[in-house]
């Protein structure tokens, strides 16, 4: 009798072996910015698209540099960040399938109550960098190749700010996330770039406000990208387009305009635009 029913439970279990082969292949991976995932975009948004499509997102939150490195590497399947540069070069190397534009918010300029190079208020953030590095005033650079950090180097450069021969204490590279990095500056009562995203999420915040925004030289403008099949045939191309579709999506948008933090709106949502 045991003879007999042996090569039908092995038929059994190769079965059920396959069907959680399938189960565990229905996720896909995003490469994205550490402002995403530290603002709580992501734990608002994933669990929806889930639930929608049944496709599981395994999040690495990573620097928009090592995000769009991770994803030439093949080892993610959607790269989702915020250096319009970066991610048009990603794709003209033939790394990305097509760049679509997700969301935006604005950079701002964090800095401590007593406000030592006196930007305060200011709507210039070229004329407040100006200040910082005249003063030398304690700065806290991402200093990761973030999309954070290359908006931080742009602003300098337009400034007239030579970091190489400017460079002194007075800044620091954390290499770091955007949470390390806010933590590293309230801790030494810093000025740093932040994205209003994870500053809104930012709870040790000490004595850091917000001392300059509303410049338009600090939109900051995310999109997505599906990592090229053809240069990685691993990639998941069907499931990973389906999560960019879901995003850009009026389902998709409506999710993003819906995340708050005390009522304030985190993202605003321009995939139709």
């Amino acid at each position: 009798m045991t003879s007999l029913f042996r090569p039908l439970l092995l038929a059994c279990a190769c079965l059920l072996g396959i069907a959680g082969a399938h189960a565990e292949d229905k996720f896909i991976t995003v490469a994205s910015t550490t402002s995403t995932e530290q603002s709580g975009l992501f734990g608002h948004l994933l669990p929806r698209f889930e639930q929608q499509s049944g496709i599981k997102v395994r999040v690495v939150a990573l620097g928009t540099g090592q995000a769009l490195d991770t994803a030439r590497r093949g080892d993610a399947d959607v790269v989702f960040v915020h250096d319009r540069a970066a991610e048009e070069k990603f794709v003209a190397d033939g790394y990305g399938v097509e760049r679509k534009e997700v969301m935006y918010n604005d950079f701002i300029l964090v800095g401590p109550k007593a406000d030592p190079a006196t930007v305060a208020g200011g709507r210039d953030i070229v004329e407040a960098l100006k200040k910082v590095a005249a003063a030398k005033a304690p700065f806290v650079s991402r200093g990761d190749k973030s999309g954070t950090h290359a908006a931080e180097l742009r602003l300098w450069k337009l400034a007239g700010i030579d970091l190489e021969q400017a460079k002194g204490p007075w800044y620091r590279d954390s290499g770091s996330g955007m949470g390390p990095a806010l933590n590293m500056a309230a801790s030494l009562g810093a000025y740093i770039l932040a994205d209003r995203g994870t500053w809104l999420s930012f709870k040790n915040r000490q004595d850091l406000v917000i001392a300059v925004e509303g410049d338009k030289r600090l939109f900051n403008q995310y999109g997505v990208i599906l990592v090229n099949p053809a240069k990685h045939p691993h990639v998941k191309r069907e499931p990973g387009q389906q999560f960019i579709d879901w995003i850009v999506s009026p389902t998709g948008q409506k999710a993003i305009a819906e995340y708050t933090i005390g009522g304030e709106q985190l993202f605003f949502p321009n995939a139709a635009q």
